[in-house]
């Protein structure tokens, strides 16, 4: 019998009573097929590789990442509560030492939900990594620093979103160019908040980028990074849209090159995101991340259909993709050196589209700049719903004058204005409503 070099945990939850439609992409048939795949390969066989049972996000977890708009209940189901619950279960067993490492195979996605829910975008209702994130700073709090690589054909700006402002989360994404795939965003010079600067990475790729091309990135700019950073635990995002096969983008990857991705990576946990190629991808990638996660042999790996030569990238994207990685990298090398402005306050806007809702969102937010703490903010949000909210959030490891600022706008701020006044206080694990 093989046996693996690593305790791999694994969580399936193919969600049967959630789809955005019966012919939509994003449906249970995208993990019905892997969980075939892993009992014909005999995985489970495999001494190491362990199957377990998804948690159950609870509404307090939920409300670490989020402010939901009007309420928790109004914008999930209680599918959404175990996928985030099937990742919070799979950071548990890493973290009491019963596997090596987890992956959780869960749907619905989440990486585009913002901070601020008012709707679903991108497939996405909350974000169930940053819910695990949340739950494991709260409970684990020798765990100060997390990295997280997102391999989604997607830009994940919805955890760009959650971690802009934050410097003990690195979010590296590496995507298909925004500029011919949704969501539109994911450029080099998205790159972190005033106090978080060089913590929000950037790898927009070019259309029909391969094997070559992804794992230069990975070996020649995400793996730098992770050394300077150190983090203490690191997650993948884990999209494998980016396969050749994918009905929805415009990619080139293979199931060999996403096992040999997570080989060198060696992700604490991976999360399911998207990946719509049902039969032709899912199975074989997916088998393959477990068996690199496991430290197996996945040398056999490989789609019926794979000509690697039909897919191979054209050698000018290989030589931008190098000229790329070197900026990226000397970005991140002088990032201490990006001056951060004297001003007591930053303020941005943002307009918002939940296009799997068709919700349009109006953001103006205050951020208070502190050279001793990540900064407390606020976020003014209305949408087309009807519904206008006040978002506070104090960080972890506010400092005394940024949690007082908190503090102050959350009991200053006109209720009769708002459907509701939010305060999240992250260091007392405290989630406020205040209403008219």
């Amino acid at each position: 019998m093989m046996k693996a070099k690593r305790k791999t945990g694994l969580i399936f939850f193919p969600a049967y009573d959630w789809e955005i439609s019966q012919t939509h992409p994003e449906r249970q048939e995208r993990l019905l097929y892997t969980q075939d795949q892993v009992m014909e390969e005999g995985l489970l066989d495999i001494e190491g590789i362990k199957e377990f049972k998804a948690g159950f996000a609870t509404e307090k977890d939920i409300t670490r990442a989020h402010f939901c708009v009007p309420d928790v209940g109004s914008r999930i189901t209680p599918s959404h509560n175990i996928s985030a619950g099937g990742c919070i279960e799979a950071a548990r067993l890493v973290l009491e030492g019963t596997v090596d490492n987890a992956f959780a195979l869960v749907r619905p996605p989440g990486h585009h939900a913002m901070r601020v829910v008012q709707g679903a975008r991108g497939f996405c209702n909350i974000n169930i990594e940053a819910v695990m994130i949340e739950w494991i700073r709260r409970f684990y709090p020798r765990i100060k620093k997390v990295a997280i690589i997102d391999t989604d054909c997607h830009h994940g700006d919805g955890t760009q979103d959650i971690y802009w402002h934050d410097p003990n989360v690195l979010y590296i994404s590496l995507h298909q160019d925004g500029r011919t795939l949704y969501p539109g965003s994911g450029f080099p010079e998205e790159f972190g908040g005033p106090g978080a600067m060089g913590t929000t990475l950037n790898v927009p790729l070019p259309p029909r980028t391969s094997d070559e091309g992804i794992l230069h990135v990975i070996e020649n700019f995400v793996l730098p990074v992770l050394k300077d950073f150190g983090p203490d635990l690191v997650v993948n995002s884990a999209g494998q849209d980016n396969h050749y096969s994918d009905p929805i983008t415009n990619m080139a990857f293979t199931a060999g090159g996403y096992a040999r991705l997570n080989e060198m990576l060696s992700p604490d946990i991976c999360v399911l995101e998207g990946g719509y190629s049902i039969e032709a991808a899912l199975p074989y990638v997916n088998t393959g991340i477990i068996l690199a996660l496991a430290g197996a042999d996945y040398s056999y790996v490989r789609e019926p259909d794979l000509n690697p030569e039909r897919i191979r990238e054209d050698p000018r994207i290989i030589e931008y993709i190098k000229r790329l990685s070197d900026k990226l990298l000397e970005m991140w090398s002088n990032r201490g050196t990006y001056e951060v402005t004297e001003k007591s306050f930053s303020r941005r806007h943002r307009s918002i589209f939940y296009d799997t809702d068709g919700i349009s969102e109006n953001q103006d937010e205050v951020l208070r700049i502190c050279r001793n703490c990540p900064g407390v903010f606020r976020i003014d949000s209305s949408a087309t719903t009807g519904y206008r909210i006040m978002g506070i959030h104090i960080p972890w490891g506010a400092c005394t004058e940024c949690r007082e600022q908190g503090l102050s706008w959350f009991e200053e701020t006109d209720a009769e204005n708002y459907y509701a006044v939010y305060l999240q206080d992250m260091d007392s694990d405290e989630y406020t409503v205040r209403m008219t």
